[in-house]
């Protein structure tokens, strides 16, 4: 399982919002390229990011800043998400550098986009299905759909996406632990595999999301922190090592 640093782009800026709450902001950083490489140091092997302004206007916004560190570190796995809703916008993502896009509100308004993006950028497309009280939201998290997770994520299950990213919305940037059940529960129910998302606060939670991953069938193969690392609850040269202890 890696541990994956998240970096939300807002305004140019490194920022997390909780519950995806834009009255509730904190700024971390005006230097996301150099946050991108502090967290590259510290041996994070993939990124997580995310372009806020992109995932609230349904187009990307922050494009330079993220083809700057696809740039800076080409070994490095980044994974993409917010306003991305056209073929055009994944082939110039994917030609910068990114290495994974997810697809978040186009999915779940057009879930034949999936099928047809796996077809045309084969190994490059996750989903993001972002839920509260099991219920997937859209553009940006604004809107609550009466569609389930579990029932969208099987949905998506053969069109040959490469993982999917499971955000519970009333954990995230909440820092009060993540929905191990939750996320347990669905990745047993698909066989994709789930990246975690949402309440990382310290070594708990990410000891917790190793004794039970490898147990399932996709498996949950990462979890994605905000909110912990920057605010000091959880060293990621640590969370990283027990990662690996864990798989050994």
């Amino acid at each position: 399982m890696q541990i994956i640093p998240a970096i939300d782009l807002k305004d140019g800026k490194v920022v997390n919002l909780k519950q995806g709450r834009l009255e509730q902001t904190t700024i971390y950083s005006d230097d996301p390229i150099g946050m991108a490489d502090r967290w590259v140091n510290q041996g994070a092997e993939r990124l997580h990011l995310v372009d806020l302004d992109g995932a609230f206007e349904g187009k990307p916004v922050n494009r330079d800043v993220i083809a700057a560190i696809a740039g800076n570190h080409p070994d490095l796995i980044i994974q993409l998400g917010g306003g991305i809703r056209s073929p055009e916008v994944i082939d110039e993502y994917l030609a910068s550098g990114v290495d994974f896009v997810i697809l978040g509100t186009k999915a779940v308004e057009e879930p034949e986009f999936v099928g047809e993006m796996c077809k045309r950028f084969p190994g490059h497309i996750m989903v993001g299905l972002d839920g509260l009280h099991g219920m997937v939201a859209k553009n940006g998290w604004l809107e609550i759909t009466e569609i389930s997770v579990k029932s969208l994520a099987m949905l998506f299950e053969g069109d040959g996406i490469e993982a999917i990213v499971y955000t519970d919305i009333g954990k995230d940037g909440m820092m009060g632990g993540i929905n191990l059940h939750a996320t347990k529960a669905l990745a047993e129910a698909v066989s994709v595999p789930v990246i975690a998302s949402g309440g990382v606060t310290d070594l708990r939670d990410i000891q917790a999301l190793v004794e039970v991953e490898g147990r399932i069938s996709g498996g949950i193969t990462g979890v994605i922190t905000g909110r912990a690392i920057y605010e000091g609850t959880l060293d990621l040269r640590e969370a990283i090592a027990l990662c690996k202890l864990g798989s050994e």
